[in-house]
């Protein structure tokens, strides 16, 4: 595979954009329909808690096709699998706004989440190859801010295009996006030579792993509305899941062609840096999960405010990531990845000392502030796990470890909800407790309202609500904070070298 190191593209400028902008996209699709969810669920007619399935079936369905990518990308090529499947998210994207119903929604949303689980490893891989090994950091801090920007940009995109347009366009937009990514990377890429080989396909493996992720997601997302373990519909749902996960786990240890390879996590430094990885990105997702949910529902902040309160997390990355990846392997990369959850866990903090009195600028300048994290957070965390792989097993890995960061923001979505609703909840309930018209502060309150009525004790609630959602936010950003700051311990068990490593090609450095 020598002849694959030697080959540059006529333009690195054309490529670096043709392959960004799929990945950009992609990323994107994760957040745009968030803002616009109670528009699609009223436009189609059904509850917003059907709505979120808008969401999950992307999310779940992306994670699942991601480990597939290895596979294909040796049996068909690594650009061609790139070609393909930008194509045919672009055609998901278009069946996705064509719909006119909520299963034919949610039925061109799993398509999309599939097509597009080989977009992200295929730009990190092409990226790394076409890059020389000089500028290779360059080329991951690069796509590290894209991945920051996208999900940043899709909310406030999402909102506005709702608002100023209608929702199908959120799909439509993909389409010129798409199209123009695939005739730039088809036109710098061609000649790069293929080498293909033709591997036995892991059935067993994959299916089980489509049973085993699928029913965990369902019961994450349906848990809430259930009430957990009282309902036989979770508790079969999870004996599914768990016997299925374990057979997937059993049976890709012993297979000779795993769809994933688990093996990867002999690697000390893989191992460290993907659970690292993994981990940290759910309590990012978590943090951009609850942040805009508690504004708007508590704070009383339209979609497109929230948006912009939220925004500001992505002025230090877009400006910091070129430094970051010219400079950061002069440095020990665990040290940059923990200050990065220092700042993280720190923003965090501050976000626990939020009372309802809170004002946009203080908001906006805690996601600021949190920036300088996430500026630091994707580039050395994805150099620390591919740093001690076998070059033949790096896209395998860029696979793996996207897999697991995916799931790992797909379960966080689901999972803090329900810890800040559940904890709102108990808040609600130990206050009410000491609500009664013997107490001289309750008196006190109601008289400020105009004497005990029906009207007063309603007023009363919602402003026990109100304290019950931010206790419940102070809680949950609490907790964040220190298991930001449990990170930074472990990123340290990691060994150096750190030195990022090329494809196949890259063995005689």
């Amino acid at each position: 595979m020598s002849n694959n190191a030697s080959f540059t593209p006529p333009s690195l400028l054309l490529s670096t954009i043709g392959l960004s902008l799929a990945t950009f996209m992609q990323v994107l699709d994760t957040t745009i329909a968030n803002v616009a969810l109670p528009t699609i669920s009223g436009n189609l007619g059904v509850s917003s808690e059907q709505g979120t399935w808008v969401i999950t079936s992307f999310a779940v369905s992306n994670a699942i096709a991601l480990p597939l990518t290895g596979w294909l990308s040796r049996r068909f090529g690594e650009v061609k699998l790139f070609l393909w499947a930008t194509i045919l998210f672009v055609l998901a994207s278009f069946l996705c706004g064509i719909s006119t119903s909520m299963p034919e929604l949610i039925g061109f949303r799993v398509l999309q989440g599939l097509v597009a689980g080989p977009l992200y490893p295929m730009t990190q891989t092409l990226l790394i190859a076409v890059y020389p090994p000089a500028k290779r950091g360059m080329a991951l801090a690069l796509l590290a801010m894209v991945t920051v920007v996208a999900p940043i940009a899709g909310p406030i995109l999402g909102g506005w295009i709702t608002d100023s347009y209608s929702w199908p366009w959120i799909f439509f937009i993909n389409v010129p996006i798409g199209i123009f990514a695939v005739m730039v990377v088809r036109s710098q890429l061609a000649k790069r030579p293929v080498e293909t080989s033709r591997q036995p396909m892991d059935y067993v493996g994959l299916i089980t792993l489509i049973i085993g992720v699928g029913a965990l997601q369902v019961i994450l997302d349906k848990g809430n509305d259930l009430d957990w373990f009282e309902s036989n519909f979770i508790i079969i749902g999870a004996a599914i899941s768990v016997v299925a996960l374990a057979v997937f786990v059993i049976w890709e240890m012993t297979d000779r062609h795993p769809v994933v390879n688990l093996r990867l996590f002999a690697y000390r430094n893989f191992r460290i840096g993907t659970l690292v990885l993994v981990l940290g990105y759910a309590g990012f997702f978590g943090i951009n999960l609850i942040l805009p949910q508690w504004l708007q529902t508590q704070m009383g902040y339209t979609a497109t405010w929230a948006g912009l309160a939220v925004a500001p997390i992505g002025i230090l990355p877009v400006l910091l990531s070129p430094f970051v990846g010219k400079y950061a392997h002069k440095f020990d990369l665990r040290l940059l990845a923990g200050i990065a959850f220092l700042a993280i866990g720190l923003s965090c903090f501050m976000r626990a000392e939020f009372t309802n009195e809170v004002d946009f600028q203080h908001i906006a300048l805690v996601q600021l502030f949190m920036g300088i994290g996430v500026a630091l957070f994707f580039m050395p965390t994805l150099s620390i796990l591919m740093s001690d792989l076998p070059p033949n097993q790096i896209a395998d890995g860029a696979g793996l470890a996207t897999f697991l960061r995916t799931l790992g923001g797909s379960f966080a979505a689901s999972l803090t909800t329900w810890i800040w609703i559940r904890r709102a909840d108990q808040h609600h309930a130990y206050m009410s407790e000491s609500i009664s018209t013997y107490e001289p502060a309750t008196r006190e309150a109601l008289n400020q309202l105009g004497g005990a009525s029906n009207p007063a004790y309603a007023q009363l609630d919602h402003v026990l609500t109100s304290q019950a959602y931010m206790l419940s936010t102070v809680d949950y950003f609490t907790l964040l904070g220190w298991g930001f700051m449990g990170l930074i311990l472990i990123v340290w068990l990691a060994k150096p070298p750190f030195a990022a490593k090329a494809g196949p090609a890259a063995s005689g450095h």
